[in-house]
C-alpha cells in the first residue's frame, strides 16, 4: 500500500481477505484506490492480512482480514471496504499494524491495541483477544513511538528507552529471557538513548541516539 501526495491510499497484491480496500476480495497487479481514502489518509500501516490508515483528523480506518479483531470494529468479520476504530475516530497520532494484531499511538503519548493477544502482545496484562483498542499497561503516557511486530510490540518512550511485550520465544522483548510477557518489560541496556525502534518477525532493532543499530531476538 501507498499514501498518495493528495492523501490518497492506493493498495495493490494479494486481496483474499480485502486487505486492498477495493470491496472485492480479487487480486491486483497495479494499484488501486482503497473506497473512501482517495484523500484524506495522513499515513498507512500493512500487516498480514489486514490495513490500516490514519486520516487527517487523528482517526483510524482499518480494512481486510479480522479473524482476530485486528480491524477494530467490534467484531470478527473480514471487511474489503474500510471501518471505523471502535473509539479511535480522532486523538491518534500514529498506526502499526502488526500480524494479526493493530496498535495506535495517541495524541497524549499513550499506546491502545486490539486483535490477536495469544503472547500478550496487547500488553494488557491477558492473554484474550480483543475486539476493541484496550490500553497497554504503564504506557497510557510518555511514549513517542510504537511498533508491532509478529506477535511482539515494542515502544520508544518519550524518555528514549525501549519497553516491549507479547511473544518471547526467540528473546525478541530484549529482557534476558525467552518468557512471554503480557505487560511491558524494559530492554536490557536501552532505558535511554534510542531514537526509533523496529519489530518484525522474531526479532527487534533500535537506532540510537549515537547513530548506531542494536538488534535482538
Amino acid at each position: 500500500c501507498a499514501l498518495a501526495t493528495d492523501g490518497g491510499v492506493k493498495c495493490w497484491g494479494r486481496n483474499t481477505e480485502g486487505q486492498l480496500g477495493d470491496g472485492t476480495t480479487t487480486q491486483r497487479l497495479t494499484p488501486v484506490d482503497v473506497v473512501g481514502l482517495t484523500s484524506g489518509a495522513a499515513a498507512v500501516s500493512a500487516g498480514y492480512g489486514h490495513t490500516c490508515a490514519l486520516t487527517t483528523g487523528g482517526g483510524v480506518k482499518c480494512w481486510g482480514s479480522n479473524w482476530y479483531g485486528q480491524l477494530g470494529d467490534g467484531t470478527t468479520t473480514n471487511r474489503s471496504t474500510l471501518v471505523d476504530v471502535v473509539g479511535l475516530t480522532s486523538g491518534v497520532a500514529a498506526v502499526r499494524s502488526g500480524y494479526w494484531h493493530t496498535c495506535a499511538l495517541t495524541t497524549g503519548d499513550g499506546i491502545k491495541c486490539w486483535g490477536d493477544n495469544d503472547f500478550g502482545q496487547l500488553g494488557n496484562g491477558t492473554t484474550p483477544q480483543r475486539l476493541t483498542p484496550v490500553d497497554v499497561m504503564g504506557l497510557m503516557s510518555g511514549v513517542a513511538a510504537v511498533s508491532a511486530g509478529y506477535n511482539h510490540t515494542c515502544a520508544l518512550t518519550t524518555g528514549g528507552g525501549v519497553k516491549c511485550w507479547g511473544g518471547n520465544y526467540t528473546g525478541q522483548l530484549g529482557d534476558g529471557t525467552t518468557t512471554n510477557r503480557s505487560s511491558p518489560v524494559d530492554v536490557v541496556g536501552l532505558t535511554s538513548g534510542v531514537a526509533a525502534v523496529g519489530s518484525v518477525y522474531g526479532h527487534t532493532c533500535a537506532l540510537t541516539t549515537g547513530g548506531g543499530v542494536k538488534c535482538w531476538g
